[in-house]
């Protein structure tokens, strides 16, 4: 057969390893990283998770050593979600102001052990409370108002235990801004906040409830505060107030089934974007691996890859570890 007399071969690329480096559109670094870690009470307790396969609550002390090895991967940041027993939990939430719970003694613990890693904190009364939502109840209602007074002592708390991050992940109105000031009025102006901007009412986060102990205590659901999965242009005006109310950072949870959204706010807006790999999209994968049906590693590289071509500054995952260390690997 004659050879074909073609002006464009886009496999030459294609053909070498170094080649397709060379060319290569988006790169996946260690930089990427956000580190979700799940805080139980004890010490030197590391207990599996069942629906997320490799993933494990840990106390404290387990903590630190894995800030610890988060810093020699390079990971930049890790983010803490308490366990809370159910003895601690009551309808407002009242734990969540404890300046001695699990997150604020894990945040003075990884400070003090790995001053090169960031603490993100979340902002949200969930673990806290004994109907498992994320705001304050009167009668069905979750009440804004009331909710977003609650949610600013909470991030102060936490602010004052040392974490670099609060992260609020509640959806209330106007929770942002009320957060900032009261921050700045503190004296905590370099606290940096990264918003929850757009995270939408998902049946992906079964995993970590059942991490943080929520799942068995939720009445009813988020509908009414998460957003609807049907909804792109309201991503929009969430991600637009959040930032004028002084967010550093946004964010868009759950993250493969919404890179659309990844990539509307950060051509939109062109602040720093991120996405949460949920606990839904790192199980199924887990379940498919260990039944043999995908590669994990090449699984979890691809996955990550996509948040980066939606435009992700970074991604919290709990991939993180593992992708750190066969990036460092590598090298």
């Amino acid at each position: 057969m004659a050879a074909l007399h073609l002006t464009h071969r886009p496999r030459r690329l294609r053909q070498t390893d170094w080649s397709r480096r060379l060319v290569r559109e988006n790169v996946l670094t260690t930089n990427d990283l956000i580190w979700p870690i799940f805080i139980i009470d004890g010490e030197g307790r590391r207990e599996p998770i069942a629906s997320m396969p490799g993933v494990e609550r840990v106390s404290i002390d387990e903590a630190v050593r894995d800030a610890v090895r988060a810093q020699a991967l390079g990971i930049p940041a890790i983010a803490l979600f308490p366990n809370t027993d159910v003895a601690l939990r009551d309808e407002a939430g009242t734990e969540a102001f404890n300046e001695n719970n699990l997150v604020c003694r894990a945040c003075r613990a990884i400070a003090e052990a790995a001053p090169g890693v960031g603490i993100m904190t979340d902002v949200a009364l969930d673990p806290y409370t004994s109907h498992g939502h994320d705001g304050l109840m009167r009668g069905d209602e979750i009440v804004n108002d009331e909710t977003v007074a609650a949610l600013v002592k909470q991030a102060l708390n936490q602010a004052r235990a040392g974490c670099h991050i609060v992260a609020p992940s509640d959806m209330m109105d106007g929770r942002i801004g009320a957060i900032r000031e009261a921050l700045d009025e503190e004296g905590f102006e370099r606290v940096q906040i990264m918003s929850y901007a757009a995270k939408y009412a998902s049946a992906f986060y079964g995993p970590f409830r059942d991490a943080v102990g929520s799942g068995g205590l939720l009445r009813g659901d988020k509908r009414t505060y998460q957003m609807d999965p049907a909804n792109t242009d309201e991503a929009l005006r969430e991600v637009a107030l959040d930032l004028e109310q002084g967010a550093d950072m946004v964010m868009v949870k759950p993250g493969l089934p919404y890179l659309d959204i990844c990539r509307r706010v950060k051509d939109e807006f062109g602040a720093p974007t991120f996405a949460y790999q949920v606990s839904g999209e790192y199980s199924m994968i887990m379940a498919a691996v260990e039944r043999g049906w995908l590669d994990r590693d090449k699984a979890m590289i691809e996955s990550l890859i996509a948040f980066k071509r939606a435009g992700c500054d970074g991604i919290l995952t709990y991939f993180a570890p593992f992708v750190a260390e066969k990036l460092q690997a590598s090298a």
